[in-house]
């Protein structure tokens, strides 16, 4: 299998990795890479927002006819495009409805890597303002070299600070993590 933009072997080898790739490779033969980009993230927000839906996909007990039936309805009411309709059919029929949010991401992570782009994982305590989400982009725009897209999350674990994920690399400044740390020199 050709790799993808650049994306790691351990991705395409994936199953999800591998589902990913065919979408992918169909968009771009369609020219609808970003409408199915589009497509899947409302999935992914559809999936967060619903534990019902949640639970659907992730139910060994669903037929594939029903599995395949509240797809097609949920393909309806999100006004999927056509292809991103048959590709959840596809993984209803093959029961691989559980892996959709993981294939939601490697398809994110592929297009993106076809764009030149990185994606980072922002988690932080509170909502961060637009110029602060600007500035974290310039930052690791100017220490990536390449187009830097942010997926911000919101954790109030973190207390404060921030973790930054881009692929395997993660900067953890969060005081979670320096109280932590500063628990474990007090120990020892």
């Amino acid at each position: 299998m050709e790799n993808s933009g650049g994306i790691s072997a351990s991705l395409s080898a994936s199953l999800q990795g591998r589902y990913a790739s065919a979408l992918f490779e169909l968009a771009a033969e369609k020219k609808a890479v970003s409408k199915v980009e589009s497509d899947l993230e409302a999935l992914r927000q559809a999936i967060l927002a619903s534990p019902e839906l949640a639970a659907l996909i992730r139910n060994p007990r669903v037929t594939r006819q029903a599995a395949g039936q509240a797809m097609a309805a949920l393909g309806k009411a999100l006004k999927l495009d056509a292809l991103t309709g048959k590709f959840l059919g596809v993984l209803a029929d093959n029961r691989r409805l559980a892996a959709l949010p993981e294939v939601v991401a490697a398809f994110a992570a592929i297009a993106a890597a076809s764009r030149g782009e990185v994606t980072a994982q922002v988690t932080s305590a509170h909502p961060l303002s637009d110029a602060q989400l600007k500035a974290i982009v310039a930052k690791l725009k100017a220490s990536e070299g390449k187009d830097v897209k942010v997926s911000a999350n919101v954790d109030p674990e973190v207390l404060g600070g921030l973790i930054v994920r881009i692929g395997s690399k993660q900067i953890d400044s969060s005081i979670r993590t320096r109280l932590n740390t500063l628990a474990q020199a007090m120990k020892g």
